[in-house]
């Protein structure tokens, strides 16, 4: 992973652990080619963002034992696809950004401006995300 940037251009930093995130559930928002979505973005999921991506088709609250995906509860960080990051921020739901723990590649979907307004060091009690 040392090898591996964030959209600061800085050594990428993990995303989350609890649960174990990305692509490769590494606990980084590292990318390859066989990551197709570019899970690039270390959100912090909200109550309002998780509604939105079950609105668009993407259900991220409901578990999964099968693929290794715990379903995600406010205030869990994890990797998601940019571009469904993207069309969150653009419909007004975007979940806040870890910009040190997201992958350099996804700016090549989402705006390093967008990124920067909704950029958050983790709350101490992250249940004030709900």
């Amino acid at each position: 992973m040392a090898d591996e940037r964030n959209v600061l251009g800085t050594e990428l930093e993990p995303c989350g652990t609890d649960p174990v995130t990305g692509f490769f559930r590494d606990g980084c928002c590292t990318t390859g080619p066989e990551d197709l979505g570019s899970h690039t973005v270390c959100a912090v999921v909200t109550t309002e963002f998780l509604a939105h991506q079950q609105r668009v088709g993407n259900d991220l609250v409901t578990p999964r034992p099968e693929y290794g995906f715990p379903g995600l509860r406010p205030g869990d960080r994890w990797c998601v696809v940019a571009a469904r990051w993207l069309q969150a921020y653009r419909e007004g739901a975007a979940a806040p950004v870890v910009l040190a723990a997201t992958h350099i590649r996804a700016l090549e979907i989402v705006p390093l401006e967008a990124l920067r307004a909704n950029a958050v060091d983790v709350p101490a009690d992250p249940s004030s995300l709900a």
